[in-house]
């Protein structure tokens, strides 16, 4: 191979547009921006603007709040705590909380703490030891045997440094 031969994929490298090169180029002239107004002057940006009139994101009421401080937990299923247990990774005769869930490979991470969901079946007898269940995910494990305790979600620290 020479550094002569080599090249570019066909399309990989868009040529720049020349404009205001005269008027056989079909750009010259006024560039492609068509005739006067405000949008063929540079600086423009008028996203949002109704030409004076209130913007329709100021005329529609405002709905709903995002909380601050809300926890966030991670979500797991039932089904995928089952094949955790059934490819080994999971051990269902230990306590299952996040550390255990992370070791497994079930979450990446424990963020605020771990919510069980209903989703799918649980077979084994599992001692959960977590942030969160539902209902259903509650009644399904002890079904099968298991017992869930659940544990206050670690609380998030404030901009000076204290515990909330």
């Amino acid at each position: 191979m020479k550094l002569n031969g080599i090249s570019d994929n066909e399309g990989a490298h868009k040529a720049r547009k020349r404009v205001g090169r005269g008027i056989g180029s079909g750009l010259g002239k006024t560039a492609g921006r068509g005739h006067k107004g405000q949008k063929a002057r540079s600086g423009v940006a008028i996203k949002g603007f109704e030409g004076g009139q209130m913007p329709i994101h100021r005329r529609l009421p405002k709905r709903g709040f995002n909380k601050p401080n809300a926890l966030k937990f991670n979500a797991v299923n039932l089904d995928r705590i089952q094949a955790a247990i059934d490819a080994g990774k999971l051990d269902a005769k230990a306590p299952v909380d996040a550390a255990a869930l992370v070791a497994a490979g079930v979450i990446r991470r424990p963020k605020d703490g771990v919510r069980i969901l209903s989703r799918g079946e649980l077979k084994a007898k599992v001692a959960f030891k977590v942030a969160g269940v539902s209902a259903a995910a509650k009644e399904a494990i002890e079904k099968a045997g298991g017992s869930v305790e659940v544990l206050a979600p670690a609380k998030k620290a404030d901009e000076d440094g204290a515990k909330a």
